[in-house]
């Protein structure tokens, strides 16, 4: 599925209108920064710990606000994005820019021209608290208690104490990880008061005094000047014709917005007539109330917002969880048995076998005998290595747990420019004066211009001059010289493309010399057009000029947009005459011929101001009335085609045709459907099978869609959204995700950080703002064809921890040390090893993981792990040990429901000495046999024969040697060294022991392999159901 909707990228790059070559070194730097940091890798490992810029992260959290407030007030019943409801429903219940000046005042007991009394603030300060974003709590005390609540008993046995210190060390680890992500999160939060100015001008007892910008309460009367910074959010009440505001600490955007006093939106966050703390006056001056402080600030609301900790989990983190409680249920069944057993039978018939502190030692080895103390060493590991090779794909991961998710995802919904495109436009084709031209033919029809004349004869003309003139790219100084198509040109792709094609024709200095901006409406993802009011030049030569030397109105934008507003056109011979049907016909025919083609249409027209519109740009805020003035009556000049090296698209049938060229859709056009197939009675229990049909639907059709039409166009494979505005992207993500979908978005834009934030996995583009990186979990570096090995590494890091998970299992046993040996130091390694294993085949062709039914964990895993490979591990390891004690003399029935009380005839010394040798075997035993598991359990149905570990050097994994290497040299240094030997109790393992293992070692391949053959040959037979 691909969102297609980049008009808003004219938005982000409204920076870079006007750029020389010296002054493109900090953009470029910034990017050579990002692959300088991801080449060490820190930022796909250790997420948590970089110190995040605010200027990255408030934007996305206010756009998200605003986009979230801006539906709340559409609708009775929102459903805000997830964690920001708070927020939410607060920005949304205020109503301080709406209510009159005089009432404002009035609701604060304030007077504008007096201020407050040092009594009144006084007390309000009391009430408010001070004006100042409140820290994060970090509970260290509780946190270190935490682990020093638990109850000190008598010395343990020397075992038992080498047991509680590794598990105290593993605890220690894990506290420490903890207080490190809250100490990041307090230093986040340290770095966002840092922006807040530390005093202000107020006035108070008729005084105007500058005052500690903490000691602010609601009521203060602030006074604003150019430069200062806003100390809290103020309702404006005087502001100056000059006063504009820079927001782009919150919004991102850098385009100064102007002050007013009346409210010029119903949205809080959008409205002019608030002040918002943080921000800074660029121009002008401006005097305001006070009507919020401290964590009632819209800043303090976000900055409180962003550090707080992610609640949410990622689908490996719930199924992490989910193993830990079917684990945790093994544990209280098998204690509650335990103690059961103890309390009916042994305390009563054997009152001296087992006393309470061993009661609780014995549960405890139980619970260590379950417990494979490995995994999170080994989860943490294969994150960490799935991380790195897709740092190897140029897949920059961010965050460790979302590594696994990208392989679970369900819809992909992907931004077109600059992630299916590149981002770079080019003219193809112009239609003016009824005639559609190829770039090649424009120059040969391009009529001449009169001498001393400002405008040119005819209508083709006059398209390339619009083009030129109502234009923000700007030509690099540096590079005028040059030919047209070796300019450097600075600004939105789509200008940069009309103004080195309108330079082909013929050199825009002069014509820039000719004509003058007198105001201009910079294009915006929600008008979707732009606006320049030109005015000639007088020289000499104006005075032969017949006409066109008065002021004039010129508009580029969306066809779809701006033709319906065009009352007459411009014909060839530069006549205006009305617009006809019929020439209304040939315009859409071009349009839409061109759109089928992938390409993106730009329309053209003008419009002569008129003395009253020349009158109202001497006004503070003229956009009003200009936007106003360009609603209807508008002459059409011409129309350019573009397209993008690679696709591109504004349009239905221009999202049509790129979804076809890149392969999103696959259907014929005869069954793409549209919005007439979306019924809006669609009722879900009656659709039994997913649709192999497509969509193409646009933004302005998505907004009238109910709930029912959205279960529909949830149930088609193949969507594309065309001309969507950033807030209907993020739309778009909410409704999925609560049709409980795993979404990942792709974007670039400042505009995308919403969508990629609330998505459960957001990919950036590494070229791309930095906000958008911020705001998302993985970076692409190279291109967006990355993702396809970021889905497949996904996948194959879920499979890796299945079998890490299915290696670990059944080294269990029911010795208290043996267990945290094997798990901690052994299997680890064998498990870290599994990491590694290469994709199985197919993997990519598998549909996506259904989370409710494709588990970590499941009933046939367990049985596997358990029923089979447990059973089988430890059954022959407990054979081995009581085989050697009756070798030795002493057999099983000399044991066998003894509690501690054998015959005299064996020398209770001896019988320790030999016990401890069987403890010894039974662990090299397990630790062989492991070897063999791990051989085993490197596929699920694929044969070893057919995924070979060795000599092939698409499946081999040569780590797995080597892994076995570590475990031998463990066991040599807890059985072969004496020091070791007496504290944990080991001893010399005969050398017969090393090498029966090996047999039964390859009995569990055989046996697996067997499996694994039936598996694949009779898929739907009983074992293949059984199987993991």
């Amino acid at each position: 599925m691909t969102v297609e909707g980049d008009a808003e990228k004219a938005d982000v790059d409204s920076d870079m209108r006007i750029r020389y070559a010296d002054e493109e070194q900090p953009q470029e730097s910034r990017r050579r920064s990002l692959h300088r940091k991801s080449s060490v890798g820190s930022m796909s490992i250790r997420s948590a710990r970089r110190i995040v810029p605010p200027e990255t992260v408030l934007p996305i959290a206010y756009r998200t606000l605003s986009y979230n407030v801006e539906e709340s007030i559409q609708k009775a019943k929102e459903a805000p994005l997830k964690g920001a409801t708070q927020a939410v429903d607060g920005i949304s219940e205020l109503d301080w820019h709406l209510i009159p000046i005089d009432n404002i005042a009035l609701r604060l007991n304030t007077s504008v021209s007096q201020g407050l009394s040092a009594d009144q603030a006084r007390k309000r300060i009391l009430e408010h608290g001070k004006n100042a974003p409140t820290r994060p709590r970090t509970e260290w005390f509780r946190k270190i208690m935490g682990l020093l609540r638990w109850p000190l008993g008598d010395p343990p046995a020397l075992a038992n104490l080498a047991l509680a210190i590794v598990l105290l060390a593993v605890f220690f680890i894990q506290a420490g990880f903890n207080a490190w992500q809250d100490w990041s999160s307090s230093r986040v939060m340290a770095s966002i008061t840092t922006m807040l100015p530390d005093d202000c001008t107020a006035v108070r007892d008729t005084a105007t005094v500058v005052m500690s910008a903490v000691e602010l309460v609601p009521g203060d009367v602030i006074k604003i000047k150019q430069g200062n910074k806003l100390p809290c959010d103020i309702r404006f009440v005087e502001v100056s014709s000059d006063a504009k505001f820079d927001r782009s600490i919150l919004t991102g955007e850098s385009e100064p917005v102007d002050g007013t006093v009346e409210s010029t939106d119903k949205n809080f966050l959008e409205t002019r007539c608030i002040g918002l703390q943080g921000t800074h006056c660029v121009s002008g001056t401006a005097t305001g109330i006070c009507i919020a402080t401290g964590d009632k600030t819209v800043f303090g609301r976000i900055a409180n917002l962003t550090s707080k900790p992610n609640h949410g989990l990622t689908p490996i983190q719930k199924e992490i969880l989910r193993f830990v409680l079917i684990i945790v249920s093994f544990i209280a069944s098998v204690v509650i048995l335990v103690v059961v057993v103890w309390a009916a039978w042994l305390r009563k018939s054997h009152p001296h076998w087992i006393n309470v502190p061993l009661l609780i030692v014995n549960c405890v080895s139980v619970g260590i005998a379950f417990v494979p103390e490995g995994l999170p060493v080994a989860v943490a590991l294969s994150l960490t290595i799935g991380a790195k090779i897709m740092r190897k794909n140029n897949i920059l991961c961010k965050s460790l747990a979302t590594v696994e998710t990208l392989g679970s995802v369900s819809v992909i919904c992907s931004d077109k420019t600059g992630t299916l495109t590149k981002n770079e436009m080019f003219v193809t084709d112009c239609f003016a004066g009824g005639h559609e031209y190829r770039v090649d033919d424009v120059k040969k029809f391009l009529g001449t211009v009169c001498e001393g004349s400002n405008s040119p004869n005819n209508a083709l003309e006059r398209t390339q001059v619009l083009g030129a003139l109502c234009n923000a790219a700007e030509i690099d100084a540096s590079t005028l010289k040059l030919p047209a198509q070796s300019m450097k040109i600075h600004g939105d792709p789509t200008d940069q493309a009309i103004l080195r094609f309108s330079e082909s024709l013929e050199p825009t200095k002069e014509l820039k010399m000719k004509w003058k901006k007198a105001f201009e409406i910079a294009f915006s993802s929600k008008n979707k057009y732009m606006i320049r009011i030109m005015t000639p030049v007088p020289s000499a030569c104006t005075a032969n000029a017949e006409k066109h030397t008065e002021m004039e109105l010129s508009i580029k934008g969306a066809p779809d947009i701006l033709l319906p507003r065009c009352r007459t056109v411009l014909k060839s011979d530069d006549s205006v005459a009305a617009l006809s049907d019929m020439d209304r016909e040939s315009i859409e025919k071009a349009k839409d011929k061109w759109s089928r083609e992938g390409k993106r249409v730009i329309l053209l027209a003008r419009k002569d101001v008129t003395k009253a519109v020349e009158d109202s740009l001497k006004m503070a805020q003229p956009e009003k009335s200009i936007m106003d003035y360009a609603r209807s009556d508008l002459t059409f000049v011409g129309m350019w085609a573009l397209i993008d090296p690679l696709v591109t698209g504004d349009f239905k049938l221009t999202a049509q045709a790129i979804a076809i060229d890149c392969g999103i859709i696959k259907s014929s056009n005869a069954v793409v459907h549209s919005i007439d197939n979306l019924s809006r009675d669609f009722e879900m229990e009656h659709h039994s099978q997913r649709e192999q049909r497509s969509l193409v639907i646009s933004g302005p059709e998505l907004i009238t869609l109910n709930d029912k039409q959205w279960d529909r166009l949830c149930t088609y494979e193949e969507i594309v959204f065309a001309r969507t505005t950033p807030d209907q992207k993020l739309r778009i993500v909410k409704e999925f995700q609560s049709r409980e979908k795993i979404v990942a978005m792709t974007g670039d834009g400042v505009n995308d950080a919403p969508a990629l934030k609330a998505a459960d996995v957001g990919v950036a583009l590494g070229s791309g703002s930095d906000i958008a990186i911020e705001a998302a979990d993985m970076v692409l570096l190279d291109s967006f064809a990355a993702i396809v090995e970021a889905v497949k590494y996904g996948r194959v890091t879920f499979d890796n921890l299945k079998k890490t998970i299915c290696y670990l299992l059944p080294a269990g046993s029911f010795s208290e040390l043996w267990p945290v040996l094997a798990n901690t130091f052994l299997d680890a390694a064998g498990a870290i090893t599994l990491s590694y294993e290469q994709p199985e085949m197919g993997v990519l062709l598998r549909p996506p993981r259904n989370q409710k039914t494709d588990r970590l964990v499941n009933g046939r895993f367990i049985l596997h792990a358990y029923g089979f490979i447990g059973v089988y591990e430890c059954l022959l390891s407990f054979v081995m040990a009581f085989w050697y004690m009756s070798r030795r003399g002493i057999p099983f029935s000399a044991m066998l429901l003894k509690f501690g009380k054998m015959d005299p005839q064996y020398d209770p010394e001896y019988v320790t000495e030999i016990s401890n040798k069987a403890s010894s075997i039974y662990f090299v035993n397990l630790v062989i046999l492991q070897f063999f598991n791990l051989l085993a359990t490197r596929t699920r149905r694929l044969s070893i024969f057919q995924q070979p570990p060795i000599f092939n050097k698409e499946t081999q994994n040569p780590l797995l040697f080597a892994a076995m290497l570590f475990s031998l040299m463990i066991i040599f240094i807890f059985c072969y060294i004496p020091g070791i030997q007496n504290t944990v109790a080991t001893t010399t393992v005969p050398v017969e022991h090393f090498f029966l293992p090996i047999a039964f070692g390859i009995g569990l391949l055989l046996l697996d392999e067997t499996r694994k053959y039936f598996v694949r040959n009779y898929p739907e037979g009983l074992l293949a159901k059984l199987s993991w």
